[in-house]
């Protein structure tokens, strides 16, 4: 479940990223219903607070996954389990 999270984020991230620079960007229906939104939306200091949006999710993407990678046991070292009971002196 965690890694869909992440790949969620990921995708979420790169979206926001790369949509604000697209030529769909200025053609959409919200800018056609809506006139007076256009010179805000199309301006480039809004269109870098998307792409930093989607940075972040980026970044939280990379974090879901360095903490998915960092929770996996490593091959050195397998957890020994006991077939006894510990002995604790009752």
């Amino acid at each position: 479940m965690t890694l869909l999270i992440a790949a969620l984020f990921a995708e979420v991230g790169l979206v926001l990223v790369v949509m604000p620079w697209s030529p769909l960007w200025d053609r959409n229906y919200f800018l056609e219903a809506v006139p007076h939104l256009r010179a805000l939306v199309t301006s480039n200091y809004f269109r870098g607070a998307i792409s930093g949006l989607g940075l972040i999710n980026i970044a939280a993407s990379i974090g879901e996954l360095v903490a998915i990678f960092a929770s996996r046991p490593t091959p050195g070292s397998a957890h020994v389990f006991r077939s006894e009971p510990a002995q604790d002196g009752h």
